[in-house]
């Protein structure tokens, strides 16, 4: 099986390379080597590639930035996905798509299921949500949604390798803790997709991140007791539970976007782990 992967050097992309599973030829490509927001050259690379399948791990992903950059994040988020699923209908190739947890306004209390009512507060939300709609829309039945969240990899910026930056060089933290979600290690993410790769029938919107809830202050706190664990930090830092009140960002943020993985787990027969056990794996890459 021919696949392309969009998004090649970020985190989720990487670790899709990673773990190909046998049979399967991939080409990887970045926002140099093929811009999905520029409609006639996805169509003539798609066309000419003739892939079975397309991942799409590409996405304008800086939620504050976002906020002034509407036109460059619905770009990629919208109109990138719609050019890739025109593309791919027009020879009969499946689509796997990358969306987040932010199309949720975050006023729930209970997990949020793959059915649940977008309501997105914040540009990055509201453009991921219009991919989806486009996808949807163009290719019912040949593409797949899923929605993750709190990605982080041993590649890449993210809140893991940035905690453990700043607890080398501060005396203390102040970290939010009434923001909940759930970390999610892009390699769990990745072998999710490529399970989802081998199952033509699956079509539709799932969820996916790891095990367990968290907030942020309970991920620097894992970050942190792990980090000493492992030799990675000489010394423990006091770190501080703080309201999102005071630490405002131009873009609002979700205060609960836990998501329900049932489903998700029972087309592919995977199990979610939990994300303390897969930040811990992922760690130990960093040793």
């Amino acid at each position: 099986m021919k696949v392309v992967i969009t998004g090649k050097g970020g985190q989720l992309a990487s670790e899709l390379e990673l773990l190909v599973p046998q049979g399967y030829h991939i080409i990887s490509v970045n926002s140099s080597e093929l811009d999905i927001t520029n409609e006639s050259l996805v169509s003539e690379f798609i066309t000419s590639n003739k892939p079975d399948l397309v991942i799409n791990a590409a996405a304008y992903t800086a939620v504050d930035e976002a906020e002034k950059n509407v036109d460059a994040a619905y770009a990629v988020n919208e109109l990138g996905i719609k050019y890739l699923a025109n593309a791919c209908k027009s020879i009969n190739a499946r689509i796997l798509h990358v969306s987040t947890d932010f199309v949720f306004d975050g006023s729930s209390t209970s997990p949020y299921e793959s059915y649940s009512t977008p309501n997105p507060i914040n540009v990055y939300g509201a453009s991921k949500l219009s991919g989806e709609v486009a996808l949807q829309q163009i290719l019912p039945e040949a593409s797949v949604i899923v929605r993750t969240a709190w990605v982080y990899s041993v590649n890449g910026n993210n809140f893991v390798r940035s905690m453990l930056r700043l607890m080398q060089e501060k005396p203390k933290l102040s970290i939010i803790y009434d923001q909940v979600g759930t970390p999610t290690w892009a390699k769990g993410l990745a072998q999710w997709l490529w399970i989802i790769a081998d199952k033509p029938e699956v079509k539709g919107i799932y969820n996916w991140t790891d095990g367990g809830i968290a907030s942020w202050y309970d991920f620097a706190i894992a970050i942190q007791e792990l980090g000493i664990e492992k030799g990675l930090l000489k010394e423990a830092i006091p770190i501080y539970p703080i309201p999102t009140s005071e630490y405002p960002t131009p873009a609002r943020r979700p205060a609960y976007s836990v998501i329900n993985k049932a489903s998700a787990e029972e087309v592919s027969d995977l199990r979610t782990t939990h994300w303390r056990k897969q930040l811990s794996s992922m760690m130990d890459n960093l040793v």
